[in-house]
C-alpha cells in the first residue's frame, strides 16, 4: 500500500512538470489579403489629390479639420464622456475576473478554530456492549487488588473517574489550518486564465471602440451645430433678397408696370422665408445639447462657447487612408473579435478538461484537547496530508453538451470575425465612395449656385425693363434659394463623409486612451484576516 502512494505521487508530479494542458491551441486568424482599396479615390496621385494609401490615418484626424473648437470638444468628450467611462470600468472589472481565475491554481489555506461543549455519548455505546458494568465492577478496591496487589484505592478512584466521565459532557478546544491545491494536471485552469485574459483585451479593445465612436459622434454634431448656422445665415440672405424683390415689384406695381398679383406672389416668397428660418435654429440648439451630453456635461452648459455663429469646418488638404492590409490591426472592433475568437478557443480547453480527474492535495494540521491548557501541548496535536482524485463517470450527459456548446461557440465567434473584418472593409469602401462622390456633387452645385445668381439678376433686369413677366422672377428666386441650401448641406454631407472614413479607418484611440481617467473604486480589502490574498492579487 505505501508502494501504491508513492506511485501515485511520482505519477502526478510527472504530469504536473509535462504541463498538460488539452484543448486547441489558439491560433490568429488571417484577414484577407487586399492590396489596394477598390475605390479609384484611394489611389489619387498629384497635387489634387485628397486621399491616399501612403500614408496612415492620423491618430489626431479631428485636428486636420483645422478648427480649434472642434479640438477642444474633442478633449472634452475624451475626459468626461460617462460611456467612455462605462467601458474603461468595465476592463477593470473584467481584470478582476482574470485575477479570481488565475486564483484558481494557487493553493488556498484557511485557518479556523472552535469551541465546542459536547456530550460524547460513550456511555451508551459502552452499555450496548456490555462493556460499562463489566468496567464499573473493575473498578472495585477489592477487585483490583486481586487483579494486581497493590492498585488498590487508587486505581480503583480512577478508573471510576474515568466511567464517570463518560456520562459528563465534554469541553472540545480546536484550532487549526487547513490547506488545498488542485494540480491542474489537464490544463483547466490554465484554460479559463487564458480565456478571461482574452475576455479582458476583449474589453479593451471594446473601450477602444467607444472612444472611436464618440470622436465620431463629436465631430458629426459639431459639423451639424456649423451646418445649422450657416444654413441659417443663408436663409437670411435669402430672406434679404425676396425681401428686394417685395420692395421691386411694390415700386413697380405703384408706377403702374405691376400688378398686385405680382406684390402679393413676392410677398408670399418671403413669407415663405421667413417660415423656413426658425428650423435651422431649432437644429442649431439640439447640435448644441448634444454636443454638451457627449462631453458629459448637461444641456445649454456650452452654448456660450458654440452660440456664436461660425463657419464648417475645413476639410482635411489629404486623407491618408494606408493600405488594406493594416486596418485589422487598426480598428478595435477587429482586434476585440478576434479576442472573443481565442477566449471562445480556450473555453473549449475548459470544455475538455473537465472530461479528467481533477487531483488535489490536501492537508489539515491543528491541536485539539479538551482542556484549553493542553491546546500549546504537542501532544494535542492532529494532522492529515494526501492526494484526492474526483473523477467524472456520468453527469446525465452535461459534460458534452458544454463541450458541443463551447465548440459551436467557437465557430460563431470565428464567423463573427470575418463578419467584422468584412464589414469594415466595406465601411472603408462606402466612405471612400460617398467621399469622392459627394466632393464631385458639391463642386458641381458651387456652379449651379453662380449660374442661379445670374439667372435671378438677368431675370430682374428684364422684368424691371417690361421684357419678361414676374413668374421668372419668382422661378429664379426659388432655384437661388435651393442650390444655396444645397449647396450648404452638400458641403455639410462632404464634412460628414471625411469623419465617417477616419472612423471606418478606425483612427482616433491611439493616443486618447490614456486621457480617459482610471476609475475611482474602492477595492482595498481589510488589513486581517486577508492580508496575504491581498497581496496576491496586487502582483497582476
Amino acid at each position: 500500500m505505501p508502494g501504491m502512494r508513492t506511485r501515485f505521487v511520482q505519477v502526478a508530479i510527472v504530469l504536473l512538470l509535462t504541463d498538460c494542458t488539452v484543448g486547441p491551441n489558439f491560433q490568429p486568424p488571417q484577414a484577407p489579403t487586399i492590396a489596394n482599396w477598390h475605390d479609384a479615390s484611394a489611389r489619387q496621385q498629384g497635387p489634387r489629390a485628397t486621399i491616399t494609401e501612403t500614408a496612415d490615418p492620423d491618430p489626431l484626424w479631428w485636428s486636420k479639420f483645422g478648427d480649434p473648437t472642434l479640438t477642444a470638444l474633442m478633449e472634452r468628450a475624451i475626459v468626461g464622456n460617462p460611456t467612455v467611462q462605462q467601458a474603461v470600468v468595465r476592463v477593470a472589472e473584467s481584470i478582476q475576473v482574470e485575477a479570481a481565475a488565475r486564483a484558481a491554481g494557487l493553493p488556498t489555506v484557511k485557518a479556523s478554530g472552535s469551541y465546542m461543549r459536547e456530550q460524547l455519548g460513550a456511555k451508551g455505546l459502552l452499555e450496548s456492549q456490555g462493556v460499562f458494568n463489566q468496567l464499573n465492577a473493575l473498578s472495585g478496591a477489592s477487585t483490583l487488588n486481586r487483579l494486581s496487589p497493590g492498585l488498590g484505592q487508587e486505581a480503583a478512584a480512577s478508573l471510576g473517574s474515568v466511567l464517570n466521565g463518560l456520562s459528563q459532557p465534554v469541553n472540545l478546544y480546536e484550532y487549526g489550518m487547513s490547506a488545498s491545491w488542485e494540480l491542474d494536471l489537464f490544463g483547466r485552469v490554465r484554460r479559463s486564465v487564458e480565456q478571461a485574459r482574452a475576455q479582458t483585451e476583449a474589453q479593451r479593445d471594446a473601450a477602444d471602440d467607444a472612444l472611436v465612436m464618440l470622436e465620431s459622434q463629436v465631430a458629426q454634431a459639431y459639423v451639424a451645430l456649423r451646418g445649422a448656422q450657416v444654413l441659417a445665415k443663408s436663409q437670411r440672405g435669402n430672406i434679404a433678397t425676396a425681401q428686394d424683390v417685395l420692395r421691386l415689384t411694390q415700386q413697380q406695381q405703384q408706377a403702374g408696370l405691376a400688378s398686385m398679383l405680382d406684390v402679393e406672389q413676392a410677398r408670399t416668397q418671403l413669407s415663405n422665408n421667413l417660415h423656413q428660418l426658425p428650423g435651422f435654429e431649432q437644429q442649431q440648439q439640439q447640435a448644441m445639447n448634444r454636443v454638451s451630453i457627449l462631453t458629459g456635461q448637461a444641456p445649454g452648459a456650452l452654448d456660450a462657447m458654440l452660440a456664436p455663429p461660425a463657419p464648417l469646418p475645413a476639410l482635411p488638404s489629404i486623407i491618408g487612408v494606408g493600405v488594406p492590409s493594416t486596418l485589422a490591426r487598426r480598428r478595435p472592433d477587429i482586434r476585440q473579435a478576434e479576442a472573443q475568437f481565442h477566449a471562445a478557443t480556450a473555453n473549449v480547453g475548459v470544455a475538455i478538461a473537465s472530461f479528467y480527474p481533477d487531483v488535489s492535495l490536501t492537508g489539515d494540521f491543528g491541536l485539539r484537547a479538551i482542556d484549553a491548557s493542553f491546546l500549546t501541548n504537542w501532544a494535542s496535536a492532529f494532522y492529515s496530508f494526501g492526494p484526492s482524485v474526483s473523477v467524472p463517470v456520468f453527469q446525465g450527459g452535461q459534460l458534452t453538451a458544454n463541450l458541443r456548446l463551447a465548440r459551436a461557440q467557437t465557430v460563431d465567434a470565428a464567423l463573427n470575425y470575418r463578419s467584422t473584418v468584412l464589414n469594415a472593409l466595406r465601411e472603408v469602401e462606402d466612405a471612400l465612395v460617398g467621399y469622392r462622390t459627394d466632393r464631385a456633387a458639391r463642386d458641381q452645385l458651387i456652379d449651379t449656385v453662380r449660374s442661379a445668381e445670374t439667372t435671378l439678376g438677368l431675370a430682374r433686369d428684364r422684368y424691371l425693363h417690361g421684357m419678361a413677366d414676374f413668374i421668372q422672377v419668382l422661378n429664379a428666386e426659388g432655384t437661388l434659394f435651393s442650390a444655396r441650401q444645397s449647396l450648404v448641406q452638400a458641403d455639410m454631407a462632404l464634412r460628414n463623409d471625411a469623419v465617417a472614413l477616419y472612423t471606418a479607418l478606425g483612427g482616433g484611440w491611439e493616443n486618447s486612451t490614456v486621457k480617459v481617467p482610471n476609475p475611482q473604486i474602492a477595492g482595498n480589502p481589510p488589513v486581517m484576516p486577508a492580508a496575504a490574498d491581498a497581496l496576491a492579487t496586487t502582483r497582476h
